[in-house]
């Protein structure tokens, strides 16, 4: 079987360098285990994209993958609690019908 490709994007990357030397350490390992098996038991669609959602310890993996270029495309690394931040339409934010 072909190995997928592994592209980081910059911001992930950047979110990297942040990361314990001994998280990282299983991080990496964890991102490259995708190039053989880009879909891992454990692993979760993500609600409204065609993304993942892989868990390492307290951190957690957001990639897509392509298929027909195999590819597997991370975007975002980083812990568990500030993970999602930023994104729109989050069960529970203000402005969803939920008070804050």
């Amino acid at each position: 079987m072909e190995s997928y490709k592994i592209l980081i994007k910059k911001s992930a990357a950047g979110e990297l360098a942040k990361i314990p030397r001994k998280d990282l350490e299983k991080i990496v390992r964890r991102v490259r285990d995708l190039e053989q098996i880009p879909r891992p038991s454990g692993c979760r669609k993500l609600s409204g994209k065609d993304r993942y959602r892989l868990r390492q310890g307290d951190y957690r993996i957001v990639y897509a993958v392509d298929d027909s270029r195999r590819i597997v495309e991370v975007y975002k690394i980083g812990n568990r609690r500030e993970i999602y931040r930023g994104r729109t339409g989050v069960r529970g934010s203000p402005g969803q019908g939920m008070i804050p």
